[in-house]
């Protein structure tokens, strides 16, 4: 533990790397440590498989390459750029580490260098596409490095919204590798594609980095913007070539062809040597404290996070640790910093936060630091989960499930980049989920990762998309194939909303406003909230608009850089919250209310007398309190109440019913009914995430024991975001299994009345209360006995119910 760090070990910089089963023997060494570590998995090293570059790749290319030490390519590699150059869209689907980035590079730069013997000196250029602005900022560096021996026939520049003005205009004329984002394509160059026209007219390639991602209602997003995009380069005489690099996917070609609407070929077989990988699930020990409801409290994975990252540091090993949140980060920081000043003064300095909403200059601060090594440790979100090419890492901490088998994959694969053994630890959460994995090993390492779920037809997504492309030029009937069937149910909608006007052939954008502005790619409900010092008037950094209610209220505490600061107010007006510094002994934690209405059912199966359904609902939800809990223990202190806006969701949801015959024969009574109801409904949302590409904060859900609009018990579960995401619809369609493993992670948990482990939420609106666990795992019984007997898939019964027009009170689970 982080106090034997002074007397039991010091600080050392090895040599040579230990192996990852020793260092993961002496983070286990110590009273009850071993005991946390529930399962190792041990994947063995593979040997590569090399193949040559295809001949037409420019030999002034090859030759960069091999002066970067790259002799030969591995096979998948070769292949994928074959297909580039024959002309075919396709995605590389394999390992971390695997090499993808020079798979599209080498036919990439060999089009560069053809282009630059154009009369124009442009022949061809290319557009690099991240999810995140440190990546792209990551391969620019890369490719300037690999492109060096080339000359002035790469361009390369990232074009984001850190790029100053001065440089905006050299890029737009004389780029030709310009790397940037969906947002800034989005808002950034396709409305304003005139001053682009050069560069649209020679695109060559598209390269979509990192493209199992774009998932969910961000991925339906993009999908959108690269067909307004392969619009605008039609017009202009041009038809890209898609270049897309994925992490190891299920069916990576279907989902790679519904984000481009392009046929795509699929490049899977993975080439490359892997170094040793020792993978160990970790779950933190019961504590003397009780919870809600007197429920058994778990150490928390942030603070065994924090332990480990304290110890990996003290060993000289270079890790990452990931964590859900940007508070995460920066507390597990901040702890790994406290106890590394217990061991020795010069070891702090060397661990840092990264999340985002820091500043530009603070992220490229912090990646440079990285890449050099003079950070040895980095508490960090997703943000750095993407490809930033951090080689010769020794361990990745991952606290908490990432959400996904693919993310997990993706983070783990971070340590071990440069070839050599590595270790990777899951620590659990308190929660349904991790604790079921961390006890069923087979769930991660014996399944495949997930399908990507998105849906480009959400009409909730394509509108302001047909409005932006209006905008851009006119829609005309030809153009309606492109964007999908969708388009006709919604254009007489547009035009009735008097946002596009039908003239001619043609329909016309009608609005002074810029339209790219109508549509939230990430789905953040509007304008970034600042966050400002309110004694300075220092802008320390920006919280997303959607999460500002339960991140940034009044009494909020905020983490930033290593400092804590309290909300002093926030100002949903003109979205600003003032903070001022202060150093709480506790975190705060909001809590909701929800109310839901049916508007109208699209798929209704019978399950024994039950049923389970699938359809559109609205939902209300109000920010109404939050909690202040100890830090390290979670400890609840106290609750404050809030007076924040309700706001109104319409989106997609699965549902299910139970009559009374199935409550008698689960046993359940009217006075165990909604804890039954509410338990079964806290677990199926936690399980949720290992049968949809989806975070449990991307879902929600209500349990009611008489719904007004079913007439009968019923526990939804929706998308939390306009529209729908898919993963409700995912749920249907995998309804039996997802049931029964959420049946079994309540059964095989060892408290007896319920805990954070298997029925209690971290985001219950009700503070966990009424819950029944045995009720729950009976209630589940009976259903899952009804599907069993109905020998159905949810498919073919449909019915529309119409608009209720009712709206049930009932509260968030």
């Amino acid at each position: 533990m982080a106090k034997n760090h002074r007397s039991d070990r010091p600080p050392m910089e090895p040599a040579s790397r230990p192996e990852p089963g020793t260092v993961l023997a002496r983070l286990a060494a110590g009273p009850s440590r071993a005991a946390r570590i529930t399962h190792t998995e041990h994947l063995p090293p593979r040997a590569g498989r090399h193949a040559v570059w295809p001949d037409r790749i420019r030999p002034e290319v090859v030759a960069a390459v091999r002066a970067a030490g790259i002799e030969r390519p591995w096979a998948h590699q070769a292949r994928a750029a074959e297909h580039a150059l024959d002309g075919d869209s396709v995605v590389v689907a394999t390992g971390t580490a695997s090499g993808k980035s020079l798979a599209y590079l080498v036919p990439v730069l060999s089009a560069l260098v053809d282009g630059s013997e154009a009369p124009n000196g442009r022949g061809a250029t290319t557009l690099y596409l991240a999810p995140t602005k440190a990546l792209a900022a990551d391969q620019c560096r890369s490719v300037k490095e690999l492109s060096q021996p080339l000359g002035t026939s790469v361009r390369a520049a990232v074009y984001d919204g850190d790029t100053p003005f001065e440089e905006r205009e050299w890029i737009r004329q004389y780029g030709t590798y310009v790397l940037t984002n969906p947002d800034m394509l989005h808002r950034g160059i396709l409305p304003s594609h005139p001053r682009w026209s050069s560069f649209l007219k020679a695109l060559k390639y598209v390269v979509i980095d990192e493209c199992h991602t774009y998932r969910g209602v961000f991925g339906s997003h993009v999908a959108q913007v690269l067909r307004r995009l392969r619009r605008l380069c039609a017009r202009y005489g041009a038809s890209p070539v898609f270049l897309l690099a994925s992490a190891t996917a299920a069916e990576p070609a279907v989902a790679a062809r519904r984000l481009t609407g392009l046929p795509v070929v699929e490049v899977a077989d993975d080439a490359s040597p892997r170094g040793e990988l020792v993978f160990a699930l970790w779950e933190p020990p019961l504590t003397e404290l009780e919870g809600e409801k007197g429920a058994p409290v778990r150490r928390t994975a942030t603070a065994e996070a924090a332990d480990l990252l304290t110890d990996l540091t003290v060993q000289g090993m270079r890790s990452i640790t990931f964590v859900r949140s940007r508070r995460g980060a920066e507390l597990i920081s901040v702890i790994a910093q406290e106890r590394l000043g217990d061991v020795d003064r010069s070891l702090p300095r060397r661990v840092a936060a990264y999340r985002g909403g820091y500043l530009p200059e603070e992220r490229r601060a912090l990646e440079r630091a990285l890449h050099s090594g003079e950070l040895l440790g980095l508490a960090a979100t997703n943000a750095l989960e993407l490809g930033l090419d951090i080689s010769g890492l020794d361990a990745v901490v991952i606290a908490g499930y990432p959400g996904t088998r693919a993310s997990l994959w993706q983070q783990a694969g971070r340590a071990g980049r440069a070839g050599q053994g590595a270790l990777a630890v899951l620590v659990a959460r308190d929660d349904p989920l991790d604790t079921f994995l961390v006890h069923h090993p087979e769930a991660l390492f014996d399944q495949p990762v997930e399908s990507t779920v998105l849906d480009p037809d959400n009409p909730y997504v394509l509108a302001p998309h047909l409005c932006a492309a209006a905008a851009e030029l006119p829609l005309t009937e030809q153009d309606l194939e492109l964007f999908g069937p969708a388009c006709e149910e919604l254009l007489p909608q547009l035009e009735a909303a008097k946002l596009l006007r039908r003239r001619t052939r043609a329909w016309h954008w009608t609005r002074r406003e810029r339209a790219a502005d109508l549509a939230d790619i990430r789905g953040e409900g509007g304008s970034p909230v600042q966050v400002v010092e309110a004694g300075t008037g220092r802008l320390l950094g920006t919280v997303d608009a959607g999460a500002a209610h339960t991140t940034v209220h009044d009494g909020a505490v905020h983490l930033h850089q290593g400092r804590t600061y309290l909300v002093r107010s926030l100002d949903l007006e003109d979205s600003v919250a003032l903070v001022e510094q202060a150093t709480p002994s506790y975190s705060t934690m909001a809590r909701d209310t929800t109310a839901i209405s049916v508007l109208e059912t699209d798929v209704e199966v019978p399950w024994g007398d039950g049923r389970l359904c699938y359809g559109s609902v609205e939902v209300t939800n109000q920010v109404v309190s939050f909690l202040r809990r100890r830090l390290i223990t979670g400890e609840v202190l106290g609750e404050t109440k809030l007076d924040l806006p309700a706001r109104t969701l319409r989106t997609r949801a699965v549902w299910w019913t139970v009559t009374e015959d199935q409550l008698d024969a689960a046993r359940i009574n009217p006075e165990i009914l909604g804890g039954a109801l509410h338990a079964a409904e806290h677990a199926s949302i936690g399980m949720l995430p290992l049968f949809a590409t989806c975070d449990r904060w991307d879902i929600g859900g209500v349990s009611v024991p008489l719904h007004p609009d079913t007439l009968l018990p019923t526990v939804f579960v929706y998308d939390g975001h306009p529209g729908g995401a898919g993963f409700a619809e995912r749920a249907f369609h995998t309804a039996r299994e997802w049931l029964t493993a959420t049946r079994e992670a309540i059964a095989s948990c060892e408290c007896d009345a319920g805990c954070p482990s298997c029925i209690q939420s971290p985001k219950c609106g009700n503070g966990n209360d009424p819950l029944h666990k045995r009720g729950a795992v009976r209630l589940l019984t009976v259903l899952l006995r009804g599907a069993e007997e109905a020998g159905q898939a949810p498919e073919a019964e449909t019915r529309r119910s119409g608009d209720t027009g009712r709206t049930p009170e009932a509260e968030t689970r």
